[in-house]
């Protein structure tokens, strides 16, 4: 099949070419980069914590009758907890992965530095710490008791050892030397790197570039926290997390029943945590899917409206010996034509939005497939959108359309 022919027809109808031509560029533009935060989000969201999640559940204890000695509540807790059936740990925490808060503190090599290295979250940890939260110790060792400080609020304890992630050692020393090194977090004075563990999440940070680069920067400090409302993350023997949180709660309210207690398991925490991360992705793939569908049911609208124009024009192709395959080869054609002009310019356009985007929201760099996966999509959709009213036009007996039927 000949182009020229084709090419004449669009030049007469300019506008409706046109039109759908944009429509498949503002669609494809907005899809190639929909695709890519889809992905990413869904990637985030997935990412793991470095905790035994399944087996992990969270109490939060809130004081009614402000008791004198905190300290003595705490530890009597943890006892208490560490002693039911089914209990692997537990400990005191401030702040754990999917808890959406915490402490974040900048990270330097030296104690005059002017501009911080990085930054990374800073979690409390007693020497039960690895156990509960089943994180793996891959070099140096864990606390020891006696370097357990405890911290109320107002404290400023200074601590000379920590435990840090992977990922944070190879930020911070990228020769692999990191464990016995000095580096200073929580104050002015130099603190040792005694334990690296493979993984530990910061609390959830929001999935961007500007902060996304230190999600799994975290740092364990050897402090106990004692307050009015206190923490606990218990980690149990598989299949026991149900009947252990029900244990615990009726045990902590035994203690004392002057108390509200928050009980949730690790894999809600995680629920609750990328709610947002869900609900975008969701929000997104609707909007695309309606973009789609508004752009096929305007290519079928056009179609349509052309073959109704060209009723005439099909029913002579007919009667000169034009086959139904030819008058649907031709319209399909047709179509490719203004899709591939349109996916031409939408690929332009996802490109230039990306940028935007980045340079306007710090939005992660969209991977150049998406833009080619949103052109396919678009062609495709093309293709499939003419079919029915080229088909149509295709059963349209010769000297009916030469009647002007």
């Amino acid at each position: 099949m000949t182009i020229r022919p084709i090419l004449s027809s669009l030049s007469r109808n300019k506008f409706g070419a046109v039109l759908i031509a944009t429509q498949i560029a503002i669609t494809l533009g907005f899809l190639a980069n929909a695709l890519a935060i889809v992905e990413y989000r869904l990637s985030w969201s997935s990412r793991p914590s470095g905790m035994d999640e399944a087996n992990l559940f969270s109490i939060s204890s809130d004081s009614v009758d402000h008791p004198a000695d905190l300290a003595a509540r705490v530890h009597t807790d943890l006892a208490t907890l560490r002693a039911l059936p089914g209990v692997v740990d537990a400990f005191a925490d401030y702040g754990y992965p999917f808890s959406g808060g915490g402490w974040i503190s900048s990270v330097n090599l030296t104690v005059d530095q002017k501009t911080e290295t990085t930054e990374t979250a800073v979690y409390l940890a007693d020497e039960h710490a690895l156990s509960a939260l089943g994180v793996h110790l891959i070099a140096g060792r864990n606390f020891t008791a006696d370097e357990i400080t405890d911290r109320r609020e107002g404290d400023k304890p200074t601590p000379d050892v920590l435990i840090v992630t992977k990922t944070l050692a190879d930020r911070l020393f990228p020769a692999g030397n990191a464990l016995g090194q000095t580096i200073y977090v929580t104050s002015d004075q130099p603190e040792r790197i005694i334990g690296i563990v493979d993984r530990l999440q910061a609390p959830v940070i929001e999935a961007n570039g500007a902060t996304s680069t230190i999600a799994e920067h975290s740092v364990l400090g050897p402090y106990r926290p004692i307050d009015e409302r206190s923490d606990y993350l218990v980690r149990v023997t598989p299949g026991q997390l149900d009947a252990v949180m029900k244990s615990a709660e009726k045990a902590l309210l035994t203690l004392n029943g002057d108390r509200i207690l928050r009980i949730r398991s690790m894999e809600e925490r995680r629920r609750t945590a990328y709610r947002g991360d869900h609900g975008l992705v969701v929000l997104l793939i609707s909007v695309c899917t309606a973009l789609v569908a508004v752009t096929g049911f305007g290519i079928v609208g056009l179609t349509s409206y052309w073959v109704t124009q060209r009723r005439q024009q099909i029913g002579i192709r007919r009667a000169l010996g034009a086959t139904r395959r030819d008058i649907v080869a031709y319209f399909q054609t047709e179509n490719l034509l203004i899709a591939g002009l349109g996916a031409a310019a939408g690929v332009l356009l996802a490109i230039a939005l990306n940028l935007w985007l980045v340079g306007s929201f710090e939005m992660v760099r969209m991977p150049g497939r998406y833009a080619l996966i949103g052109a396919a999509i678009m062609l495709i959709l093309g293709q499939l959108a003419v079919l029915w009213p080229a088909r149509r036009a295709a059963s349209i007996p010769p000297a009916l359309a030469t009647r002007g039927g």
